[in-house]
């Protein structure tokens, strides 16, 4: 039996169509890469527990969630407890940087290891390390082709529960 959790993530697109991930490592899934985000705290919303997660894992105060991207569930174990996470990813533009100030317990307590910018390519590559959600690449790719049509973004995606690939 999993624990239900309830998080969220943001998506972040710099000008050139690069989406900063953070690589992270889990004892039942293995490493992956995943947008800033984790566990909404009681009283928030989803949106509301995106901005407080991605200014936690990056330092990053003037960016906010824009559109809803998609939402999907997933089974991992957080802190040695199994539970399947239902997840609203959101998506906004921001510049290409790294993380700001001191975001290093915030790394240290959620197993991140690592992060960086990917392009598309790198997104679509299938032999990169898996994304969260699965689908990022395509998500992305749909996203920019809506901004280029002057569009804030597309009709969120409900993908419902998605396994993890293996490790």
């Amino acid at each position: 039996m999993r624990t239900p959790r309830q998080a969220a993530r943001t998506v972040v697109i710099d000008p050139d169509g690069a989406v900063f991930l953070l690589r992270s490592d889990n004892d039942e899934v293995g490493p992956h890469w995943n947008p800033p985000g984790g566990g909404i705290d009681p009283g928030e919303t989803p949106e509301q527990g995106a901005r407080r997660e991605l200014r936690e894992e990056t330092g990053w105060h003037d960016l906010s969630p824009g559109p809803l991207l998609c939402t999907w569930e997933h089974d991992f174990t957080r802190m040695g407890v199994p539970v399947r996470q239902s997840e609203h990813i959101y998506v906004t533009r921001g510049p290409r940087r790294g993380p700001v100030g001191d975001v290093s317990e915030a790394h240290a307590q959620d197993r991140i290891l690592d992060w960086r910018w990917w392009t598309p390519a790198e997104l679509a590559d299938p032999k990169a390390e898996p994304l969260w959600p699965p689908t990022l690449a395509e998500l992305v790719t749909a996203v920019r082709a809506a901004w280029a049509e002057g569009r804030e973004g597309i009709d969120p995606v409900h993908y419902g529960y998605l396994p993890n690939p293996p490790h």
